[in-house]
């Protein structure tokens, strides 16, 4: 737990921290003497930190939505409808996840480059579900597995494939939907070489490239703003999974 919080602990004391005692040599480095709030105000009022947690958000949200909705059909095709090569399928689109992104990026590029979307938020939306659906199609394929095949009779009685995927098997794999959710929600929002490679005006970075290269001017670091930016950047994915932890871990489970 120390080792795992402490960074955290480092980051937030950083924060709050005078210039003065970041600088000097004296006094307990672990600890605060006159906390200040002047790191965050220059981050929100002086940078462009607002637009950029905004658009961290709007693509984390949406590339986890998109994502989401691909997974559920894969999966549940793959999964429930038994037909030939769904295994070979459903082992294809797990190795795909495996591919290391940096090897990916370079043909994205030109890709994005081909549809003018290069240098737009639309560039991360359309390439993080790249890496984000097949692992979340590989997690709810094991949990759509658990639900018993039983339930689906109702076809007997007049039901849709699509009644029984919205109405009967959705509403069981809640605890999955949440758990691929949190995870491709965490990615997006964490995601640093895409957002590095396709982005480059300044408004439209997202928190972890926008923080690393916007704060930094030359060889000054402003360790007060930096910190404060990583905080703030933090926050949404921790109060985000502690609404969800119970159904994450469920659904992990099975």
């Amino acid at each position: 737990v120390f080792v795992l919080l402490f960074p955290f602990y480092w980051m937030a004391i950083t924060a709050i921290k005078p210039n003065e005692e970041l600088l000097s040599r004296d006094g307990n480095p672990f600890w605060v003497i006159n906390p200040t709030l002047d790191h965050f105000k220059k981050l929100l009022f002086e940078t462009d930190y607002p637009s950029w947690l905004f658009n961290t958000m709007l693509v984390a949200v949406v590339a986890t939505f998109a994502s989401l909705v691909a997974a559920v059909l894969g999966a549940y095709a793959i999964e429930r409808l038994r037909f030939k090569g769904a295994r070979t399928s459903g082992l294809a689109i797990f190795l795909a996840y495996l591919i290391p992104p940096s090897i990916l990026f370079i043909p994205l590029a030109i890709v994005l480059q081909w549809f003018g979307l290069f240098n737009t938020r639309w560039a991360l939306i359309f390439t993080y579900p790249t890496f984000l659906i097949p692992f979340c199609t590989w997690l709810l394929m094991g949990y759509f597995r658990s639900i018993p095949f039983e339930l689906e009779c109702a076809l007997i009685d007049g039901a849709s494939r699509w009644e029984i995927l919205v109405k009967i098997v959705l509403p069981l794999a809640i605890p999955g939907l949440i758990s691929a959710g949190i995870f491709a929600f965490t990615l997006s929002w964490n995601e640093f070489i895409y957002a590095l490679t396709f982005i480059s005006d300044s408004e439209i970075k997202t928190v972890p490239v926008a923080v690393v290269t916007e704060l930094v001017e030359g060889d000054v670091y402003h360790w007060g703003p930096l910190m404060a930016g990583a905080l703030l950047g933090s926050l949404p994915v921790a109060i985000f999974y502690s609404f969800f932890v119970k159904y994450y871990v469920a659904g992990m489970t099975g």
